[in-house]
């Protein structure tokens, strides 16, 4: 069943299109706390300890009679969440397209992930199975709930808005994931001052993800509204099986746009790079460089807080030069960043921290933007189902990236070689963007062409 449009950025005053895109923002500033204090910093080390606290005299645990080592079970989690999504996060883009009702999923999904992340205060002793079951119901409530949140983009900015928007929207991400990791690390560095355990004050820190992730999610819920009259009522398995059918049409239809198609295998290269990048870089730090604890710390907190203004810099540098040549710069920058970082001396926090700040610079960027310039490549009422495929190499979720890296480890034993292994996806990546006709990509998809590209 068709959805008929009911309202679109063009139909709706300047002050009412503002007031949702302020309540978009919002969005990032409440999940991204998610990623910077759970996936980032905490959860990681904490889940380890709860599984050699639990862990035989091998360093084994035995979940469902398998023999798993203790430091494994946490990248185990990671990579059953990533195989979820997969399957999940196309679907809860159909469904959203499918019903119209994304403001309904969205606070869904978001709460979903809140509240299992608010469930990680109990993961203590040797209960790491909970922790990983915890983990993997949040991590993919986060991809999709950003599948619904990413497709609200085309209905609420004009087509020469979008990269500022989607800029803002990152930005105010990284700031608000940067200010709650302040306060959590402040919580965790002066535990005893606080009365606290060390334990429990990254249980705490933990749950504060999910506490900020729902308080803040209030803000788009109020401000959002639907674009589509939704179908006659039906019920759960109703809206899954017309979900199923309408994502198979998605993937019927994306070979008859081989230009979106195109930028999207550039998109899940060049960004799974970057999504490796950030994840390697404190085994790289800690591991090659020999920095301790508080260096890498550091670098998570100047990236976030640097990734800020890098994010607004590039949407500006965009609206003067272009989205596609900004991207294109970006990457480049990613280069060099990667080669930098073979050079780096061994105990120079120095160094690795102004690495970091370059990171930053781009970061932010690179994703808002890249997002925007999909966004007037997707037809309209399926904008969710093809950020369902986009999604799945956005924040956290690297594919080839790790096994290039662990390859590259494995056969030569040396981390700047590891490291250096991912400049192939950001070549790769520059080569296909370049390639990319985007504005026969947006004829295709029936979209006005905006001021600049």
């Amino acid at each position: 069943m068709g959805l008929a449009p009911v309202g679109t950025p063009a139909d709706t005053i300047p002050r009412d299109r503002r007031r949702e895109q302020h309540g978009w923002y919002f969005y990032d500033w409440a999940n991204s706390a998610f990623y910077t204090t759970v996936v980032s910093v905490f959860l990681g080390p904490y889940l380890s300890d709860v599984a050699k606290a639990a862990a035989d005299a091998r360093g084994f645990v035995h979940p469902l009679g398998a023999d798993i080592r203790a430091k494994a079970v946490y990248p185990l989690a990671v990579t059953l969440s990533v195989i979820l999504q997969v399957l999940v996060l196309p679907l809860a883009g159909a469904l959203a397209d499918h019903t119209g009702r994304k403001r309904e999923l969205l606070g869904a999904f978001a709460y979903v992930g809140a509240f299992a992340t608010i469930g990680l205060y109990f993961v203590g002793g040797g209960r790491y199975l909970l922790g990983a079951a915890l983990f993997v119901v949040a991590n993919l409530a986060l991809g999709a709930s950003n599948v619904v949140y990413n497709s609200f983009l085309p209905d609420i900015a004009e087509p020469d808005e979008r990269d500022a928007v989607s800029s803002r929207g990152w930005g105010l991400g990284y700031l608000g994931g940067g200010l709650l990791l302040v306060l959590n690390l402040v919580l965790f560095l002066l535990h005893d001052d606080f009365g606290l355990t060390k334990a429990a004050a990254v249980r705490i820190s933990l749950a504060s993800a999910g506490v900020w992730w729902a308080a803040f999610t209030l803000i788009p819920l109020r401000t959002l509204r639907n674009r589509h009259r939704a179908p006659a009522a039906e019920s759960l398995p109703a809206a899954v099986r017309a979900g199923f059918t309408q994502l198979a049409g998605t993937l019927r239809d994306v070979r008859n746009r081989p230009v979106t198609l195109l930028f999207l295998l550039a998109f899940l290269v060049y960004n799974d790079g970057v999504q490796t990048v950030i994840t390697m870089s404190a085994t790289f730090a800690t591991e090659e460089l020999k920095l301790g604890q508080t260096n890498v710390i550091a670098a998570v907190l100047l990236v976030q807080f640097v990734a800020f203004g890098g994010a607004l810099l590039l949407g500006r540098l965009a609206e003067r030069y272009g989205t596609k040549r900004v991207v294109l710069a970006s990457l480049i920058v990613w280069v060099v960043v990667v080669l930098a970082s073979y050079a780096l001396q061994r105990g120079s926090a120095a160094q690795f921290l102004a690495l970091a700040a370059a990171i930053g610079v781009v970061l932010g960027g690179t994703q808002a933007l890249s997002r925007s310039l999909f966004s007037h490549l997707l037809p309209r009422d399926r904008e969710a189902e093809y950020f369902g495929f986009y999604e799945l190499s956005d924040k956290g979720t690297s594919w080839l990236g790790p096994l290039v890296f662990a390859a590259a480890l494995q056969w030569t034993d040396s981390y700047r070689t590891a490291i250096a292994s991912l400049i192939v996806f950001f070549v790769v990546g520059f080569g296909l963007l370049l390639t990319v006709n985007v504005p026969r990509g947006i004829r295709e998809a029936g979209n006005p062409l905006p001021r600049r590209l």
